[in-house]
């Protein structure tokens, strides 16, 4: 970490080409990307560089080994000067070995919505489908008069909306993991200095942050070749057969209250 300076709130933060922005504060370097967002401690900087209209920060890379360079460009030439002059100063106080590979201190966290979030949102529109259809049924029933089938909606019908809410889930990330771990990248993921983050290594040599809570100062994590950024912690074994049972039974169950309902509600409707 950069320690608290008064210098750092003087320097400038650079906008760039796409929406790019480079900013400091005392925990860093913060790059702002459209779809991710990279931060950079002074562990692994190794100088900053002003180019004309673009900068340059150059990671700490072992003896031999060829530094990590990532670039900010179009932004003020001036700006950029007094960024990199005040960045650097601050370096120069370093004291520790500079035999350090810096890679892991440039930690990138992605902005795009994960396999779970997007997984979410369309589950979600589905079950506020399916609650809707419940309510239509219910008001047009009730304007009919028949309320034998509003009573009978109202239990069977909330049962199965729960029951596929949490059964469709449960079971979709049950085999979301299991494709994850017979098809996607396995990596340790160790504990980061924020409460509840952790960094892993992606398998191009950059590393990812991502927020799991307190889970031990290591865990494994599982995530697609073709997007490192999707990044998912598999369960323990006896978690994971619990849920995938629990998410098959709920599943079946929905599905089952679902059909039971539809043929009861048709029957009612054709007695009266």
């Amino acid at each position: 970490m950069l320690m608290p300076n008064p210098a750092l709130a003087a320097l400038p933060a650079l906008r760039g080409r796409d929406g790019a922005v480079l900013s400091a504060d005392d925990g860093g370097l913060v790059l702002d990307l459209p779809h991710e967002q990279i931060t950079f401690t002074a562990d692994g900087l190794s100088r900053v560089r002003a180019e004309g209209r673009a900068v340059l920060l150059q990671l700490r890379a072992r003896t031999g080994a060829t530094p990590v360079v990532h670039r900010i460009d179009d932004v003020d030439a001036e700006a950029a000067v007094r960024f990199a002059e005040g960045i650097n100063a601050l370096l120069a106080n370093r004291t520790d070995d500079e035999d350090v590979d810096g890679a892991p201190f440039a930690v990138i966290r992605s902005l795009r919505p994960t396999w779970r979030k997007t997984f979410l949102r369309r589950l979600l529109w589905g079950v506020l489908g399916y609650l809707l259809a419940l309510v239509a049924v219910c008001a047009v029933a009730g304007a009919l008069g028949e309320w034998d089938v509003v009573v009978m909606t109202i239990p069977f019908g909330g049962m199965s909306w729960l029951a596929l809410w949490f059964g469709v889930y449960g079971v979709a990330r049950s085999r979301r993991e299991r494709w994850l771990l017979a098809h996607g990248v396995t990596a340790t993921a160790t504990r980061a200095t924020t409460r509840g983050a952790y960094v892993y290594p992606d398998g191009t040599g950059a590393y990812r942050g991502f927020v799991h809570g307190e889970a031990g100062p290591a865990i494994t994590v599982a995530f697609p070749p073709d997007d490192p950024a999707d990044v998912l912690v598999p369960s323990p074994p006896f978690t994971y057969l619990t849920n995938n049972l629990a998410g098959a039974v709920l599943l079946v169950c929905g599905v089952a209250l679902t059909f039971l309902s539809a043929a009861l509600a048709v029957g009612l409707f054709l007695d009266s």
